[in-house]
């Protein structure tokens, strides 16, 4: 399955200062990896001058609107009714990144209208994982 959904989004950087500085992000999500969201960011929003494209679990994004979630690398929890922080870890350090929540919320609903939770295809997912791990042997 094929369908892509690609949602652009304004969101803000929050700083060391506690100053919020505004980025742009894309939210995206493929039929053919249907457990995942990924989250992109253009290189002039990364300290590197790289585009940086995070991967995380769809349904920790959908845990993340309601609830804090998440442990290690991607952790998400609402802040207030409007905004919903994520909070990205790696090797050189961490970014805090506040959304509109309603904005995270439209693009979950649209890869649900994809593929509808409980109805993703696993085991072709990890026979997908499992042909990159060793090669496509």
């Amino acid at each position: 399955m094929d369908v892509i959904i690609e949602q652009p989004a304004h969101a803000r950087l929050i700083t060391a200062e506690d100053r919020e500085v505004p980025v742009s992000a894309t939210l995206r999500y493929t039929g053919d990896d249907p457990l995942a969201v990924f989250v992109d960011f253009p290189p002039e929003a990364t300290l590197a001058g790289d585009e940086v494209t995070w991967t995380f679990a769809r349904s920790l994004l959908d845990q993340g609107l309601r609830a804090p979630a998440g442990h290690g690398d991607v952790q998400i929890w609402p802040y207030g009714r409007t905004r919903t922080v994520l909070e990205f870890h790696s090797p050189s350090g961490l970014a805090l990144i506040q959304f509109p929540t309603s904005a995270l919320r439209r693009f979950l609903l649209n890869t649900y209208a994809v593929v509808a939770a409980g109805q993703e295809d696993v085991a072709a997912v990890v026979e997908q994982g499992l042909s990159a791990l060793f090669g496509g042997v």
